[in-house]
């Protein structure tokens, strides 16, 4: 049996914390890589050793299969954990591992590479008697083969990138008009993403959830499952909120899942860890989607209602020993729910964040489980994926669990950037979400709400930086100062005015902001916590300085604040002058016109890629490109101006 002593982990942030977790509990010593991005990260700090693999872009550091296993060669590792996402799937990868003489903590490269193919997949899946989506995954791969299977099959279909996953390469066609442009994006994607274009065409199959059955393989000829989890809340078939068990299926139809489950394990001699997925109809028919063959973003929530430790079960099955428990010994009890939480700015179409972690604070329970990747004065970069971190709660029953994630959401803060959590509180507050049962296009009909009230955030800022802009040997909350102070405080790209009536004698203040009037009395004010009485109750706010900026978290998110009372209002130009700016940093994958061209206004222009999503950038108004300051493959800024169009009926004048 192979001995394991030292574990090099092919991976960043929470996942790799993740796992050097398991490996300390299980007297395993560990090895960090890590790109020049990440050469101050938690992940790398908590390692028993740390190894540089390359400059901070991914394909040249995480994807860099000669740069890893040299790592493990160097730091005489016996073993490698993939962790999720980058190299994980990578039959190579799996390969190289293997035949440099290390232990792979995951599946065989052979079964890696017949699920990592979307086309194969099927192709076993069906050969085993396991219902598949309706579609087309022929050989013959030229454009017009794939929109003739296109008609035969109908429409809505789902045009998918035969490799890969993570939504990328994914396209939904609702007619025949959109069938080439989805096959031209698609394919594009898919090559850049995975280096494959191959494509398949599935039935879109409409009012469906998602569930997905954790199975586990052995060298012994032992394969269980561990429940199942419904992953159905997802915007852009990326996961958002994950729970498990999965909701309102009836007991014959989550049994027939499990069933089918282990048949596709079977099918493929299927070793360690592997997610079966599922699309389930509205009357609850079911067909299989993919096989995940790693361990999931959302694997917390099935150690929640288990008890087990999935990582600790990967690295046994990699010695070769059997599972650690029978399919009868598996036992689960109550329910758990986790959140994704992302640095991405929901109210600007989701647009991924970057920049400094300014303050970061989670509590974990029993009940509550929080892992990421980031720690104060950490730096989210725009290389990788916008996931910061995860939010997992327990509870005897759904309703309590969905109560417990609703306080643990609130009581974690991330000051610095913006992140999805009011997007995540609005959706657990949701009626829809709140019955069970959601289908995957349930944010795209209803996304979550803003409830955070902006008119408090802004008045407790308001006094936050009045008392800051104070003498600091006058304690204003109990001074005699002026009877009125008028501040303009800017948030949101917005000068919203607060106007706080300054106590003669008395600890409390009133602060008025858009016709609302507020109580406000300072209780204990400590670094990054501040305690304030606000109309008769306490209330806890995280606060942050970051410059001139205040960041505070009421509960429902982070906003930054700061004192514009000085500062001139600008007027706003609603007409654009044609000057394109990037609307986020991130690497240029595809320049779609060149100067000169003519386009209508929202034409795409060029595609810029962030964190592992492509953003399209379109002309603001009609005209013709003068010019076009960005070419693929560059990195730029946030800002930076990357086109310019003179507007049509300026061209026509100088013609």
């Amino acid at each position: 049996m192979p001995e394991i002593t030292k574990v090099l982990i092919a991976n960043r942030g929470e996942i790799a914390l993740r796992i050097q977790r398991t490996a300390r509990d299980l007297g395993l010593s560990t090895v960090a890589v890590y790109s020049e991005a990440d050469a101050e990260a938690p992940h790398v700090k908590a390692a028993n050793e740390a190894i540089a693999i390359g400059p901070a872009r991914a394909s040249e550091s995480y994807l860099s299969i000669d740069a890893i296993v040299d790592a493990a060669r160097r730091s005489r590792a016996d073993a490698v954990h993939p962790g999720y996402g980058f190299l994980s799937e990578n039959a190579d990868f799996a390969r190289a591992c293997v035949d440099a003489g290390l232990i792979f903590i995951g599946p065989d490269p052979e079964a890696i590479r017949l699920m990592g193919d979307k086309r194969l997949a099927k192709q076993r899946m069906r050969d085993a008697g396991i219902p598949c989506v309706p579609g087309w995954d022929g050989e013959d791969q030229d454009d017009p083969t794939i929109v003739s299977a296109a008609s035969d099959l109908g429409f809505p279909l789902m045009v998918k990138a035969a490799a890969g996953g993570g939504g990328r390469g994914m396209r939904l066609v609702t007619n025949a008009d959109a069938i080439d442009g989805a096959i031209t994006s698609a394919r594009s994607e898919a090559r850049d993403a995975f280096g494959d274009g191959t494509l398949i065409l599935e039935s879109a199959v409409s009012n469906a959830r998602h569930i997905e059955v954790q199975i586990f393989g052995d060298r012994h000829n032992n394969i269980v499952h561990l429940g199942a989890r419904d992953c159905s809340v997802q915007r852009r078939h990326q996961k958002v909120i994950e729970e498990a068990p999965p909701p309102g299926l009836s007991p014959d139809v989550v049994e027939a899942l499990y069933a089918a489950a282990i048949k596709a394990a079977a099918a493929i001699d299927y070793v360690g860890a592997g997610t079966v997925e599922f699309l389930v109809g509205p009357n609850e028919e079911f067909y299989f989607l993919e096989m995940n063959t790693r361990l999931q973003v959302e694997h917390a929530v099935t150690e929640m209602i288990t008890g087990e430790d999935l990582v600790a079960w990967q690295i046994l099955v990699a010695r070769g020993e059997p599972l650690p428990k029978s399919q009868k010994d598996i036992q689960s009890s109550g329910h758990a729910i986790e959140a994704r939480l992302y640095a991405e700015d929901t109210e600007a179409g989701f647009l991924p964040q970057i920049g400094p972690v300014v303050l970061w604070r989670g509590t974990t329970t029993d009940r509550v489980r929080i892992e990421s990747g980031i720690e104060t004065g950490s730096v989210i970069s725009p290389h990788y994926d916008p996931m910061v971190a995860k939010i997992i709660t327990h509870g005897d029953d759904r309703e309590q669990a969905i109560r417990q994630l609703t306080a643990a959401l609130k009581s974690t803060a991330l000051l610095g950037t913006t992140t999805n959590k009011r997007f995540l509180l609005g959706i657990l507050a949701g009626v829809k979400f709140q019955t069970g049962a959601v289908a995957t296009d349930f944010i795209d009909l209803q996304t979550g709400a803003d409830t955070e009230d902006a008119a408090l955030g802004t008045a407790v800022a308001a006094l936050l930086l009045f008392k800051e802009s104070c003498d600091a040997t006058d304690n204003i909350w109990w001074s005699s100062g002026p009877a009125q102070w008028v501040m303009m405080i800017g948030v949101d790209g917005q000068r919203r005015k607060a106007t706080i009536a300054v106590p003669r004698g008395a600890p409390a203040f009133d602060v008025e902001v858009d016709d609302q009037s507020f109580t406000i009395e300072s209780v204990a004010v400590d670094p990054n916590l501040t305690r304030l009485k606000i109309d008769g109750a306490d209330r806890d706010i995280v606060t942050a300085k970051s410059g001139a900026a205040l960041w505070l978290d009421l509960g429902e998110g982070a906003r930054a604040y700061e004192d514009l009372s000085y500062v001139p209002a600008v007027p706003l130009e609603l007409d654009s002058d044609g000057v394109v700016a990037a609307p986020i940093t991130g690497r240029v994958v595809q320049v779609v016109v060149k100067e000169g061209d003519v386009v209508a206004a929202n034409d795409v222009l060029l595609i810029i890629e962030a964190m592992k999503i492509e953003h399209a950038v379109m002309a603001p108004i009609a005209g013709t490109v003068t010019l076009i300051a960005a070419k693929k493959g560059d990195q730029i800024a946030a800002r930076t101006t990357i086109a310019e169009i003179v507007p049509s009926q300026a061209s026509e004048m100088g013609g």
